[in-house]
């Protein structure tokens, strides 16, 4: 098994990325994951984690759940890819699902691949739908890395090397209401938010911000784009996190756990005004695997299971524990947390230095948890597990937690 591993670690370095292949071994992340159900991964060596990361919030139904996997195995017999030219029931079915679960009168979808994916058709969608060129997003926001999503993208260090990009993108400060109603114009065609900043560091929105974002875009005819790629499905303490406002967006842009941690999907589900243009020409926007039957039927079965088992209660319920469970240890060792802050399962550390969190995720992963940074913010590990986590697992990945900031503790000082 030895020699398995190496030759994996050769193979990242030679034809994957040699930087991965070094951080792999600097982190002491050797060994290769082999197998997992429900909150766990396993690795080569059959050492137990308990997944706090959960493929950047795709796995909130659980590891390999056996529901979402027989859905699609009984579809894999049938057919696996659509023809394209006959009609996809799968597809048909999901967005009538879709439509029903949406918040508002969303109506109509378009299922892709990814959330990046999503968020592009939902900025072609606003542009073809107004006419209008401009559109409004927020620093640290998180969108994606393609060339329209990451125009939208609200960190210079990942746009800089891609210049330029598309035109017609403005930044603000997230949450200042002010700011957004200084760049609007005549061309403003949207503004795209998350509703809480995922990869911007679990960033919570001040009290009214997104019901007056709703209130600011009706009243200069804008459309308001939600992101709901990482908060959707539950993951939040509701189906998605605008109900937490009691706001509709004009599109809402879907992914990660759509598939059931199973199968890539992505949607945008948007108001049939919005889709005149698309009724009037349907291929001005098409995808050759979006809405593939087994995608499709992995959402659908996922979205079973959400309602089936009251994920969406006990995630209200288990977050708040979660969250309980942190602030106790914020308020313990004040000299390595900052602040803790999320909603529901998206839960998010701050530190006071940035080296403390690379520490406490080694130190996790040593004892079988894994966390991870949010790409936007290096002093700040996000806890996103499958809403199956129980009460007694969360104080099983607190307890580790508090074991991973004693040992930190003593090398503050040094970082």
């Amino acid at each position: 098994m030895a020699d398995s591993i190496e030759k994996t670690l050769s193979q990242y370095e030679e034809y994957v990325n040699p930087a991965m292949a070094r951080l792999f071994k600097f982190m002491g992340l050797a060994n290769t994951e082999e197998k997992a159900d429900g909150i766990y991964i396993y690795d080569n060596e059959g050492k137990k984690y308990i997944d706090c990361l959960g493929g950047y919030g795709s796995i909130n139904v659980g590891h390999c759940n056996s529901q979402v996997v027989g859905a699609v195995k009984s579809q894999l017999d049938k057919m696996a890819l659509s023809s394209k030219i006959l009609i996809n029931r799968p597809m048909a079915q999901l967005s009538e699902l879709l439509a029903d679960i949406t918040p508002g009168d969303l109506k109509y979808s378009f299922i892709c691949n990814s959330g990046t994916e999503a968020v592009e058709g939902a900025l072609k969608l606003a542009k073809i739908a107004t006419g209008k060129k401009e559109v409004i997003a927020t620093k640290g926001g998180f969108h994606g890395k393609s060339l329209g999503a990451l125009s939208a993208t609200g960190r210079d260090l990942f746009k800089e090397p891609f210049m330029p990009l598309l035109p017609g993108f403005k930044h603000v400060p997230f949450g200042d209401i002010e700011a957004i109603e200084n760049e609007i114009n005549q061309e403003t065609a949207a503004i795209i938010i998350e509703i809480i900043q995922g990869e911007g560091g679990i960033i919570v929105p001040p009290n009214n911000y997104v019901k007056q974002l709703r209130k600011l875009c009706d009243q200069n005819n804008i459309l308001l784009i939600v992101d709901e790629v990482q908060t959707g499905m539950g993951r939040t303490g509701k189906m998605f996190a605008c109900e937490h406002y009691d706001i509709t967006p004009d599109i809402i842009c879907l992914a990660k756990a759509l598939g059931g941690g199973v199968m890539p999907i992505g949607a945008y589900v948007a108001t049939d005004k919005l889709w005149e243009k698309y009724i009037d020409a349907p291929m001005l926007h098409t995808s050759t695997f979006g809405g593939n039957p087994l995608a499709c039927v992995a959402a659908m079965e996922t979205i079973k299971f959400i309602q089936e088992k009251d994920l969406i209660e006990k995630t209200a319920e288990n977050g708040e524990y979660f969250l309980n469970g942190l602030r106790k240890l914020e308020n313990k060792y004040p000299d390595l947390i900052e602040e803790v802050r999320g909603m529901g399962l998206l839960l998010g550390l701050e530190f006071t230095k940035e080296g403390i969190g690379g520490m406490l995720m080694s130190e996790s992963i040593e004892r079988g948890l894994l966390v991870a940074y949010t790409l936007n913010n290096e002093k700040i590990i996000r806890i996103e597990p499958p809403l199956t986590i129980t009460k007694d697992e969360i104080d099983k990945v607190l307890s580790i937690l508090e074991e991973g900031l004693q040992a930190t503790q003593p090398f503050v000082e040094d970082l």
